[in-house]
């Protein structure tokens, strides 16, 4: 067994879970949710989702890791040899998560350079549907490769190969050192320059306005939970393989809430961001913000070009706003990618270089599929399907067996030695009772939502190999690899933390 790797710094490891925490949804789906679910009023429901189950969640992974000191699996595992597929139905859902994920920041890349001369033109729907992405007619016409989108994706997978090669000192800690700052400096740049714009005021009205009627409804409380829980990258095993990496005398607990309220407040400043935009592009457009606010790659790649190309610096605002959601992609496309690395380590015994390299090819030539045609129409149903069926449910399993067939006190004692400060009865109560109940009941209203309307009126036959047979897969490609070989020496003897 080699030896594992650690962090050079305290600063390096909180600049890497924040890179992994803050993604693309806190620049394109935070602000549509909290506009969505109350405005101004969204904030209270969302607090009270972070302090009840987003930081304990985060804590319980950070003490978890740091205790057992391995890749998700491992650390499984080492709790129940019965409990390693756990971890490695984790791992899975990274990996097919990575495989589609850079296909976005691709489009990004890309954007980058066409953000110059708004190469976009004055359509940009009609650009990025019909002329960038070639959009077939359906996922099942798979059509051919989008060699420009293929260039892109290979760039970023270049990337992520030759910081992942490098280590977790000399590159995951590198990287986050250069990313993060980087990209808080840019987004402030453009939000200081967005709030002064014409109209900027009527958007940020529309995101801030509060609505404390929607306080009395649980699906806005529901929708914080769910926020917290696809933003924080809790529950699938990236957390527990970057606090694994951790020195043996560190901070858990503070480490933990600075991660999440960075990540917080970089969803705000990006919801002022896209807002004060949007503002503007409604007041240029004589409409409402209600007619032009969209989520997801729509905003990214449709509206907020549309709304650039009205602004008086629109070479500045696009290459600033595209570099820093190509940073933003990229942190935590690494994150994602390092978690399957380690996997992969523990379990094959190979060396970082070795595994590295065939996972990134491996991803690149599975991930192709998206590159092509249809690609988007996959990529949105394997996204839906792997973030309501893998991230969710994998989280709420790993909750359960954590906190109800371990001793949460054993973690606590673990965890609370190595902080400045002690988490108490409130921790305890909250990973037992509220985080389960939030997600199971999460779980169980998607699930009931899919059968009952098939998601987005695809045919049912793309819906069942691009989804629901992924999802399947996941677990059962787990349980296989449990059964081939033993995780390693450390894994067979060390001791079964349950209350029975």
């Amino acid at each position: 067994m080699q030896q594992r790797e650690q962090w050079g710094t305290r600063v390096g490891f909180v600049l890497a879970a924040i890179g992994s925490a803050i993604g693309l949804g806190n620049i394109w789906r935070f602000p549509y949710v909290a506009y969505e679910n109350g405005g101004g009023a969204f904030f209270v429901p969302y607090l009270f989702a972070m302090l009840t189950a987003g930081i304990p969640f985060l804590i319980l992974e950070f003490g978890a890791g740091h205790k057992y000191r391995g890749s998700a699996p491992q650390i499984f595992a080492k709790l129940s040899k019965r409990w390693e597929w756990v971890g490695w139905w984790q791992v899975l859902v990274c990996f097919v998560i990575s495989i589609y994920y850079v296909a976005v920041v691709g489009w990004s890349i890309s954007y980058l350079f066409l953000a110059f001369n708004q190469g976009w033109g004055a359509d940009t729907g009609d650009f990025f549907f019909k002329e960038f992405l070639a959009l077939s007619d359906g996922p099942l016409n798979v059509g051919g490769i989008r060699w420009p989108i293929f260039a892109s994706v290979v760039a970023a997978w270049g990337i992520c190969w030759f910081v992942l090669f490098k280590g977790v000192k000399k590159g995951i800690e590198t990287a986050s050192k250069i990313f993060m700052p980087i990209l808080f400096v840019m987004v402030l740049i453009i939000t200081v320059r967005a709030v002064t714009l014409p109209g900027s005021h009527e958007g940020l009205n529309w995101l801030f306005k509060p609505d404390f009627k929607a306080l009395l409804d649980i699906n806005v409380w529901v929708a914080a939970y769910g926020q917290l829980f696809y933003s924080l990258s809790i529950g699938f095993a990236i957390m527990l393989t970057y606090s694994s990496y951790l020195p043996k005398e560190s901070d858990i607990n503070n480490n933990a809430f600075i991660t999440a309220f960075a990540n917080c407040g970089f969803s705000i400043i990006s919801g002022i961001l896209v807002f004060s935009v949007l503002g503007n592009m409604a007041l240029n457009q004589g409409v409402g913000v209600d007619k032009v606010v969209k989520s997801g790659v729509g905003l990214a790649f449709v509206t907020i070009p549309k709304a650039i190309n009205y602004l008086p610096s629109p070479v500045f605002f696009g290459t600033l706003f595209f570099t820093a959601l190509i940073f933003a992609g990229l942190s935590s496309h690494i994150s994602i990618c390092e978690t399957c690395v380690a996997s992969l380590m523990g379990k094959f015994d190979l060396n970082r270089k070795k595994a590295v390299t065939i996972y990134c090819l491996l991803g690149l030539f599975t991930g192709t599929i998206f590159a092509t045609n249809s690609g988007l129409y996959i990529l949105d149903i394997v996204d839906h399907f792997i973030n309501n069926f893998g991230v969710l449910t994998a989280g709420l399993v790993e909750i359960i067996m954590l906190a109800w067939f371990c001793k949460l006190e054993t973690f606590q004692k673990h965890i609370n030695r190595t902080s400045d400060f002690a988490v108490g009865n409130w921790w305890l109560f909250c990973l037992k009772f509220v985080t389960p109940l939030v997600l199971g009941y999460i779980s169980v209203a998607k699930l009931i939502e899919d059968i009952r309307v098939p998601y987005g009126d695809y045919p049912a036959d793309a819906l069942f190999y691009f989804g629901w047979f992924v999802v399947v897969m996941v677990v059962v490609i787990g349980f296989l690899l449990q059964t081939t070989t033993l995780m390693g020496k450390g894994a067979a003897k060390s001791p079964v933390e349950s209350n029975r």
